[in-house]
């Protein structure tokens, strides 16, 4: 564990609730949900809705459904800006009255002229100060500005990118307050960082811009500038930014997909971060490994196909007892009730090596729930094939003096068989496994036939002869 700080980290994720949680969004939300567990810290979720336009109650809900299925818990929260007004408010007005901000009547076409200007004459577009010393006051479409200094630089010691100078002269007076009574992302989250003692800002390198602007912040407030990690994008094959024709979706459409929490987290974090060549994560060796430092400057490329094999690979290693939880939605989804238990542990041991996803499990497992009411056609016409009577009949008869009906058994059973019949086991097993299951795939006929039990069994192989009986007589 990282001891180089004396003060545990307090890290937050502060999403706009303008639509799902995303891909980049949850990774963003895990490196500092990590960093903060590592580290024993603190992990606050915000929810950053002043933006009254574009924000809604619905994505409110849905990204906190999203984090709650990710298990990215948090120590304080969520909070919400929109119910801070008046924080941000005092904040400002501290500004004002020390100089460090002012009210600024220019209109927006104005400010847009300005800006044409600076450009015009091989600057950067920028509001030039006209109202910077007129000492104005309050009034109904004034908007308050932050007195940049003009001069200097401003540093950012940033975790991952290094150290990163900005011209101050190149920072204009930038808007804290808008006309209509609302703060300013910038104003917003410097003063929610401070008052909610955030001392680590872990976030995506689209807002390193945003930086220089904030820590001017922090200074005017007299406050200690937090650290800083920018982390680099989430890119698609093509190199261009993440979207939904890459394949990246919300998380709650990767849930409803069939992939497990654990292996989402497991494929997001090493998109940037890396622990030797390893790929294969636990929660709890992601929570005793990670490291923000070893966080790449190179941006991660998804791969839903990676995603898919990492997903596979979780539901290989994990207890039959996890699983079943998580399938249980997805069984009643298809009219199975079924509840956790010897039963449904049995089921999952017999697929989760041939499933990549809990929908195919779900798939997969229907039969156990549902005899079959038909019988595959091609599986009719390759094994139900005429003088297959007297073979049902034999495993039938041999089945029902079994006293046991586990494994060893049951290979016991059919050994003989198989001698008795002079058959190969897949003569045997294929008529068997379409009796059983009415299809001609399914998990290994003897773990099979052992969740299934004897009475069921007996029962589906006597279904079966009484189908063979009337189509193939």
């Amino acid at each position: 564990m990282d001891t180089t700080t004396t003060k545990a980290p307090v890290t937050r994720f502060a999403p706009s609730p303008t639509g799902y949680l995303h891909i980049g969004g949850a990774r963003t939300a895990l490196f500092n949900w990590l960093h903060a567990r590592h580290c024993n810290g603190k992990f606050i979720f915000r929810i950053e809705d002043t933006d009254t336009g574009r924000s809604s109650k619905e994505s409110v809900e849905a990204i906190l459904t999203a984090m709650e299925w990710l298990g990215l818990d948090w120590d304080e929260g969520p909070y919400y800006q929109s119910g801070r007004i008046e924080i941000y408010r005092e904040y400002i007005r501290k500004l004002i009255d020390e100089g460090k901000a002012y009210y600024c009547t220019c209109t927006p076409e104005e400010v847009e002229a300005m800006r044409k200007k600076a450009m015009a004459q091989g600057g950067k577009p920028m509001y030039d100060g006209t109202c910077r010393e007129k000492g104005l006051g309050p009034s109904e479409k004034a908007v308050v500005r932050f007195r940049s200094p003009g001069f200097g630089k401003t540093v950012v010691r940033d975790t991952i990118r290094g150290t990163i100078s900005f011209d101050n002269k190149e920072i204009d007076d930038f808007v804290i307050l808008r006309s209509d009574g609302m703060p300013t992302y910038n104003l917003a989250v410097v003063i929610d960082d401070l008052t909610m003692g955030v001392n680590m800002i872990i976030r995506g390198d689209d807002h390193l811009s945003n930086t220089p602007k904030q820590i001017l912040l922090y200074e005017a407030f007299g406050a200690k500038v937090p650290e800083f990690a920018h982390v680099p994008m989430v890119l698609g094959h093509d190199k261009t930014r993440l979207s939904k024709r890459h394949g990246a979706m919300s998380v709650t459409a990767y849930r409803d997909m069939g992939y497990c929490p654990d292996a989402l987290l497991n494929y997001l974090v090493r998109l940037g971060w890396s622990y030797g060549d390893q790929e294969f994560f636990t929660r709890k060796e992601l929570i005793e490994k990670f490291d923000i430092k070893n966080v790449g400057k190179s941006a991660g490329v998804f791969n839903p196909e990676k995603l898919l094999a990492i997903n596979a690979e979780h539901i290989r290693a994990a207890a039959e007892d996890e699983i079943a939880p998580q399938l249980i939605p997805f069984l009643r989804q298809r009219g199975i009730n079924e509840e956790p238990g010897p039963f449904l542990n049995g089921v999952i041991k017999t697929l989760k090596q041939r499933s990549k996803t809990l929908v195919e499990m779900a798939d997969g497992a229907f039969f156990y729930f549902i005899p079959p009411d038909s019988y595959e056609e091609k599986g009719v016409k390759k094994f139900f094939k005429p003088g297959i009577e007297n073979l049902m009949e034999s495993i039938i008869g041999q089945l029902s003096l079994l006293d046991s009906f586990d494994e060893p058994a049951l290979k016991s059973c059919f050994t003989s068989i198989l001698e008795e019949s002079g058959l190969k086991f897949g003569k045997i097993a294929q008529p068997v496994r379409l009796a059983l299951t009415g299809k001609t795939v399914s998990p290994g006929i003897f773990e099979m036939i052992e969740v299934l039990g004897k009475e069921e069994t007996l029962a589906r192989l006597k279904r079966a002869l009484d189908f063979i009986r009337k189509n193939l007589t």
